[in-house]
Formats: structure tokens, C-alpha cells, sequence
């Protein structure tokens, strides 16, 4: 196998690129020196020791993912074989990681209208992902599918995410309507291994479950069993992927930043947020990294936002994500990059070798302003427009750096899952803040539970019931 062969690894090795960082690039008021970095050598050291040890003791398990799957691997393998080999659709249910994830895996790998091709040319079943309660959209999809040569993965590790589970109920009482007894090989389960209702149901029931092991949250589930089974399903090679990912491990698990890509790109974030920098950009030039930059978002949100510190002291942490996608983006929100405040920091996702090219016809020569496209390919023009935006953020002084892949393929892409993972984790231990933890999203889902008559929420209801009466004077 090609991800077997170190040559052909050290070719497909990320390139990270944060020259447009640093004070030679955008300037001493904006920038940083070697200095600046080398002065937090010993936060570094303790960030750093702090990971070590709670990969030791499991805390971060997600960074064993690429190493300690082999059995589950091929029982995934299988079972995507057997449900290519009937199933005309393939939906995951889920929410935040275990639908975000799924998503950028496929659009990244897949061809980006692999539902539109024939069967033949698909390989595998149609994917979607109802990420949503949207009424209209749930109904939107049994429109188009035919639930009786369709598969649901439902996803959920506590196995009470309360629109996942709305989800599973109603295909779960569809599917026993229409087909009967046979309705449990529709339902794929990915849940705790003892605890919530999901295995309880699956056990019960009779449907297939795959595990998400302990310590993996969801925004870090994308190369467990969440993410595996799905794009297996769709044809997309699952053990290259984890061979990616653990290329990328290894390379982070060293101690020195400036040889640790994860740990510099984590510490120049660190010392961008120190100067109030609060908004973090991802701005892949390839459509098929668009959703990696939705993902990123909530790894970056979820996981960075919050309210105390490890001791317990408010700091309110965190850097606004935002999405973009070049070059789209160059024509909405670039003029804000570029010239409005000095808030944001710019991660380009970019791609050395697009899979597939097309050539500018040489039509239109009587017209000097079109006419010098001709011959180039559109591979030349996107990379050029990255480049210009690149250049246009450096000489206004903006904060930019830049992830390349030398093409899109799963072991490229499993490198920038893990690269991104160990980022945002590194940069959590900086911060002194939990990074796996997420409070902040509690409240609203307790009262969602209390609203809707939960057991065991009824003084939540009551708190709710007791809010301020809304203003009609402030109603338009």
C-alpha cells in the first residue's frame, strides 16, 4: 500500500507555512520574532508535559485512534461492504461532531456530486446527513429516499442528544411500520459501549452498534467509529486515513515547537489572542475542504470558549471562528480581512496538486481585459488568487498563515484532522482551560429538556416559567 512506503509519506507530508506570522512579514506592531515564542518556553514545557500526561492516562484517547483500530477497522469494513452491496441510501443521524465531521470527510474524498452519479460510478450508496430538526427538511429527506433500501446511522454517545434521538424515533417507528420485523438491519447504532439509550435500544433490538471509545468527545470522534463507518460506506479508504492521521501524530509528539507543526501553530494563536485577536478565519481554497472549515468551527468554539480557567477564576477564553472558502469569499468578506480592524487571524487551506484541471480556452483575443486567461488552467488561477490574498493581508499587516496539501487524498486528509485535533488541544493547555469539557452548551439543552417535559428538569421549568415577561414596547 502507497501510505505503507515513507517516501511517498514524506511526499504527501502537510506543509504549514507561518511566515505571514512573523514581524520580517507584517511588521513589528503586528508580528512576532523567535524571541516572542522562545519566551514562553516554559509555558510550552507545561502545556506540553500536561498533554503527554493525560494521553498516558487516557484523557486524550482520541490520539491513540490511529494505532489501537485495527479489529474494529475490519468490522467496519465489512459491514460497509454488506450494506454497498443492497442499500440505495446511506443517512447519518447526529449532531455537532458526529455529523460535521462525516460531512468534510466525504465532500473532502468523494466527488463533490457524488449523489447526483449513476450507482456504477458512486460505488457505494447516496450520503446525507440530517444534521437538523428543521421540520421541513426531515420531511424534505423521505421525499427523496426510500426508506426500505435506506441505512440510518444514528450517532450519539450519551444516546439522549435530544434532536438525534428525535430523529431515531421517528425513522425507528417508520421503518417497524413499513417493513415489520425486519427493520433492525436499516439501523446502525455508533454510542457508548455500556452507558445511555442508545446500546440499551440496540441490544434490545437487535440493530448492529459500533463503540466510540472512552475519551473520545464528539468534535475529536471524526477518526473513530463515527466518522470511520460512513466513509467506508462511500468507498473512501479508511485505513489511509488513520495511516495519515498517524503520520501526523508522530510528528506532534515532539516537544520542541519549532519541529512540532500542531505546537507552533497552537502557540502563534496563543500569542495573537494575547494581543486581542478574536476572531480565527479558515478559508480553504478547494471546494472540497469547504466543510472541514464548518468543523474546524465548532472544534475551535467548543472547545476554546470558556468561562473559568482550570482554577476555577473567569477569563472568558476563546477566539471566534469564522468560515470562508476562496475564492468565493474574496468577493464578500476579503475587504473586512484586509482593511477593517486588526481582530483576526487567517488560516488558508490550500492544495499543491488538484486532482482534476481545466484549461482556459484562447477565445476572446480581441479583448486584452479576458483574453490573457487563455491557456492558463483554473489550478493556475485559484492558486494565484490564494497567493494575491496571502499577499494583499501581509502588506496590510494581518496575521495569516497558510496549511498546504500537496493533493486531497485520505492520508492527507487524516494528517490535517489530527494536525487541527492536536491544535486546538494544545492550545486548551496554554489557555489553562479545559478543552474537552463544554459547559456553556448545558444550559440550553436543559431547558430544551425542561420545555418539553423531561423528568427530572421540573425545576428548570419552573426557572423558565419564572423569566422576565417580554416588553411589548421593545416588539416591532
Amino acid at each position: 500500500m502507497r501510505y505503507e512506503q515513507l517516501p511517498w509519506q514524506e511526499q504527501m507530508k502537510l506543509r504549514v507555512d507561518f511566515n505571514h506570522m512573523m514581524t520580517e512579514f507584517v511588521g513589528q506592531e503586528e508580528g512576532f520574532t523567535r524571541e516572542h515564542i522562545e519566551a514562553l518556553a516554559g509555558k510550552i514545557q507545561a502545556a506540553h508535559g500536561s498533554m503527554v500526561e493525560k494521553s498516558n492516562a487516557g484523557g486524550m484517547a482520541w490520539r491513540q485512534l490511529p494505532f489501537n483500530q485495527a479489529t474494529v477497522v475490519e468490522e467496519i469494513l465489512q459491514k460497509a461492504e454488506e450494506i454497498r452491496s443492497w442499500a440505495e441510501a446511506f443517512v447519518v443521524l447526529g449532531i455537532g461532531g458526529s455529523a460535521l465531521g462525516p460531512l468534510a470527510v466525504q465532500t473532502a474524498l468523494n466527488h463533490l456530486h457524488y449523489n447526483e452519479l449513476p450507482g456504477e460510478k458512486r460505488g457505494g450508496p447516496r450520503f446525507y446527513v440530517l444534521d437538523n430538526v428543521d421540520p421541513e427538511r426531515v420531511a424534505a429527506l423521505f421525499d427523496i429516499i426510500d426508506p426500505a433500501q435506506t441505512v440510518f446511522n444514528v450517532i450519539s454517545k450519551s444516546g439522549s442528544t435530544a434532536e438525534t434521538m428525535a430523529q431515531f424515533m421517528i425513522v425507528y417507528d417508520l421503518l417497524r411500520q413499513r417493513i415489520g420485523a425486519d427493520y433492525a438491519k436499516h439501523i446502525i447504532a455508533t454510542t457508548d459501549a455500556v452507558k445511555g439509550n442508545l446500546i440499551k435500544l440496540a441490544q434490545e433490538e437487535g440493530f448492529s452498534a459500533f463503540i466510540i471509545p472512552a475519551g473520545v468527545g464528539g468534535r475529536y470522534s471524526e477518526l473513530s467509529p463515527v466518522g470511520l463507518l460512513p466513509a467506508a460506506v462511500c468507498g473512501i479508504d479508511i485505513k489511509e486515513l488513520l495511516a495519515g492521521a498517524a503520520y501526523m501524530e508522530r510528528l506532534c509528539q515532539q516537544a520542541d515547537v519549532f519541529r512540532n507543526p500542531a505546537y507552533m501553530l497552537g502557540v502563534l494563536q496563543y500569542l495573537a489572542m494575547r494581543r486581542g485577536k478574536n476572531i480565527s478565519v479558515m478559508m480553504p481554497y478547494a471546494e472540497g475542504l469547504k466543510y472541514f472549515a464548518d468543523w474546524y468551527a465548532q472544534l475551535w468554539a467548543e472547545s476554546l470558549g470558556k468561562r473559568t480557567n482550570n482554577q476555577g477564576e473567569e477569563i472568558f477564553a476563546g477566539q471566534t471562528p469564522v468560515k470562508a472558502l476562496g475564492t468565493t469569499d474574496q468577493h464578500s468578506q476579503v475587504q473586512l480581512y484586509v482593511e477593517g480592524p486588526f481582530d483576526k487571524v487567517v488560516t488558508f487551506l490550500g492544495v499543491e496538486n488538484y486532482r482534476q484541471e481545466v484549461t482556459i480556452p484562447r477565445v476572446c483575443q480581441d479583448l486584452p481585459g479576458i483574453a490573457f486567461l487563455g491557456g492558463h488552467t483554473l489550478g493556475e488561477l485559484i492558486k494565484a488568487e490564494q497567493f494575491a490574498t496571502e499577499y494583499a493581508l501581509m502588506k496590510a499587516q494581518r496575521l495569516n498563515f497558510t496549511i498546504t496539501l500537496p493533493e486531497i487524498n485520505p492520508f492527507t486528509v487524516g494528517q490535517l484532522i489530527q494536525l487541527l485535533e492536536i491544535q486546538t488541544a494544545f492550545v486548551g493547555e496554554l489557555l489553562d482551560i479545559n478543552a474537552f469539557d463544554q459547559p456553556g452548551v448545558e444550559e440550553g439543552k436543559n431547558a430544551t429538556y425542561a420545555l418539553l417535559g423531561r423528568p427530572g428538569y421540573e425545576a428548570k421549568k419552573q426557572e423558565l416559567a419564572a423569566r422576565p415577561e417580554k416588553k411589548p414596547e421593545y416588539l416591532l
